[in-house]
């Protein structure tokens, strides 16, 4: 296939990590604010998110061993949104349903409960693991309507190894237009840590959305040429074809592919190899993707060890959970760590 025109859906953006501690919520009231005005909302809507977010970092203080906030700007197809992920490692949620009713809230929060943040949230999910850990997302769009779910819906989230301020660990997603539609993801870990590796990041998002090919071996060759003379990257091309339902995938490096469907997985190989430094020559690699599958690539920032049963009712939620509670349960501290995740056909 030759090269042809795209749009870039969604990429990494700046995450802000707040670690569980006793000024929490009030440096989570603090920055959702400063987001959500950054956006333009108006102040009924600031507040909905500060609200929101305040009670999220008091259950996660009260209620969880440990845990953290990542607040963000997510972008998508021209529109923003203000999101909030909060995970924990632990004791879990007993009963779902129950946390969600309205009016139900845990002891010393603002007592307005998950079931009203889900309310005043514009997106809103949870996902429990009895005695592992949970993640909860609220999404607060900056402009009417909410955005519709499309047949494949994609998203992903990074985390900086401690110490540092910037993530070496990068995605993006775009769309590719010619001889049908279809959806092209990225997943980079620029060689070492901290600025000179998010430089190298940068780089591979630009040569990716510049890329005008729409073969995963094309557009790896392409981030390769945008890489020459840096310190190199880690890198996975993987492009989505909803005709044939299937998934086509070509990387270099020490990247992880997964595509669960159930209980059911495939996993899509790497080549060893730098990008930017030495590409062996192209291999692609392919699996199906039903309706139901999801697609998850992750650099070695989370451990390959995690199976789609580990984590009963995950696939097939929004990309954002999905990809936080994978990112809770199966980062490595001691690295920079990034994730993307394309989900078929989400409910």
């Amino acid at each position: 296939m030759g090269p042809v025109n795209g749009t870039l859906v969604t990429e990494a953006g700046d995450v802000r990590w707040l670690r569980a501690d006793v000024a929490l919520a009030a440096a989570a009231r603090r920055e959702a604010g400063q987001l959500a005005r950054g956006l333009g909302l108006p102040e009924e809507r600031v507040a909905r998110v500060e609200l929101c977010v305040t009670e999220l970092a008091t259950n996660l203080l009260k209620h969880a061993d440990d845990g953290s906030l990542a607040l963000r700007v997510l972008r998508s197809r021209g529109r923003a949104a203000v999101e909030c992920l909060s995970l924990d490692n632990g004791p879990g949620i007993d009963d779902v349903g129950r946390a969600l009713r309205d009016g139900t809230s845990g002891s010393g929060t603002l007592g307005i409960g998950l079931g009203a943040v889900g309310r005043l949230a514009d997106s809103f999910g949870v996902h429990t693991l009895r005695g592992r850990g949970t993640v909860v997302y609220a999404r607060f769009w900056a402009d009417e309507p909410v955005p519709v779910p499309g047949p494949v819906e994609t998203g992903g989230l990074t985390r900086p190894i401690g110490g540092e301020q910037v993530c070496g660990d990068t995605w993006a997603v775009r769309t590719t237009e010619g001889d049908g539609p279809g959806t092209l993801l990225l997943m980079c870990d620029g060689l070492g840590h901290g600025p000179l590796a998010a430089r190298v990041a940068e780089l591979a998002r630009a040569a990716f959305r510049d890329s005008r090919h729409t073969e995963p071996a094309a557009v790896l060759h392409d981030v390769h040429l945008g890489l020459r003379g840096t310190r190199g990257a880690a890198v996975a091309v993987a492009a989505v074809d909803l005709d044939a339902q299937r998934i086509r995938l070509s990387g270099a490096g020490n990247i992880a592919a997964l595509v669960g469907a159930g209980d059911a997985s495939t996993r899509l190989l790497s080549m060893p190899g730098i990008v930017g430094v030495q590409l062996p020559r192209p291999r692609t690699f392919e699996a199906a993707f039903p309706v139901g599958a999801a697609l998850i690539m992750h650099s070695d920032g989370l451990s390959d060890r995690w199976k789609p049963a580990d984590f009963p009712g995950l696939f097939g939620q929004d990309p954002s959970l999905l990809a936080g509670q994978l990112l809770n349960q199966a980062a490595i501290r001691r690295d920079d760590a990034g994730i993307v995740v394309a989900v078929h056909g989400r409910p």
